[in-house]
């Protein structure tokens, strides 16, 4: 049994994170700046702090032996595109004094969560091919955001912890993760939960706004698969960073007509081209996280679609 500290732990992925190695046996304490929003007591100690005090997180890392670190100020594309600004501070402040916290106080292991939008924009512009975005394509870097600018720079300031400190490193580029206990309301939300809230609240014969045309190319990863990769990844000697995601691309528009299909309604969609809609085709190259860790997706959009719709349907 590890002691560990899961960062962000009153959020999606990391309550998820905390309630998944509290089952393994683990000792978790939980930090998050809120409660946990849906899971209830996802670890066995939790305490409400702002990380971006370098004093908080110094009380965080004591006496643990790793860390998941999933603290961030983030959302969905509409968040990421409007909020630049306090994105970029807050989690640059977050993750320099984590990262600092845990040299001094000799936390052998730290998780950092990156994303695919560390990802060249130039690559991801044609919606007419799915763009496979394999590790190595990092670089030359041009994210476009400065969400994706802001988890570069923190993979190069593991990689220089690593290189400096001996702290052991480990990080993983997120492909869209998504499921039930998450937000799913209120402008931070994405597309998956987004599309499902609105197929729950809407009745046969209403349509749905779709953000864009409908055309933009994804990959989404059921947050069951996301646990058991990044399990792996911090288990693992694999230090470079890592896609975790589904290699199986999705329009939007295929996306929306999944959760209807589930909702059992008869809706129709329109689409809103004014609003974000991001790149125009991204998707997870799985070829080394196969290779490094042995690892795929298991779970289905069919069967991970259907349980975030019934939980959110529940929820509304």
């Amino acid at each position: 049994m590890e002691r560990v500290l899961v960062t962000g732990a009153g959020g999606f992925i990391g309550s998820h994170m905390a309630k998944y190695l509290k089952d393994k046996g683990h000792w978790v304490r939980g930090v998050d700046i809120k409660e946990p929003e849906f899971i209830e007591n996802p670890a066995n100690e939790f305490e409400v702090m702002d990380l971006r005090d370098k004093g908080n997180c110094l009380n965080a890392t004591k006496d643990v032996d790793s860390v998941f670190s999933f603290a961030a100020n983030m959302g969905g594309i509409g968040f990421i595109t409007k909020v630049k600004a306090d994105v970029m501070h807050d989690n640059v402040l977050i993750n320099t004094n984590m990262l600092k916290a845990c040299v001094e106080n000799d936390v052998e292991r730290f998780f950092f969560a990156s994303s695919a939008c560390i990802y060249p924009h130039e690559l991801q512009e044609d919606a007419s091919k799915i763009a496979y975005l394999k590790e190595k394509e990092a670089y030359p870097a041009s994210p476009g955001t400065p969400y994706g600018w802001e988890k570069l720079f923190t993979e190069i300031m593991c990689e220089s912890f690593t290189e400096d400190y001996g702290l052991e490193t480990r990080m993983a580029r997120y492909h869209n993760i998504y499921g039930p206990y998450g937000t799913y309301k209120g402008g931070r939300e994405k597309a998956p939960a987004a599309l499902s809230r609105k197929v729950a609240m809407a009745e046969d014969g209403d349509s749905i706004t779709i953000w864009g045309d409908g055309k933009q190319i994804r990959s989404f990863l059921y947050i069951d698969d996301c646990m058991e990769a990044t399990y792996r990844l911090m288990q693992s000697d694999h230090k470079e960073p890592l896609n975790i995601g589904s290699d199986e691309a999705i329009s939007i528009n295929r996306l929306a007509d999944l959760i209807i299909e589930i909702s059992g309604k008869d809706i129709e969609k329109e689409y809103d081209t004014s609003k974000p809609q991001g790149v125009r085709s991204r998707n997870a190259d799985l070829t080394l996280i196969k290779q490094a860790l042995d690892w795929k997706p298991t779970v289905s959009y069919e069967q991970g679609l259907e349980e975030t719709y019934s939980w959110i349907e529940q929820m509304v």
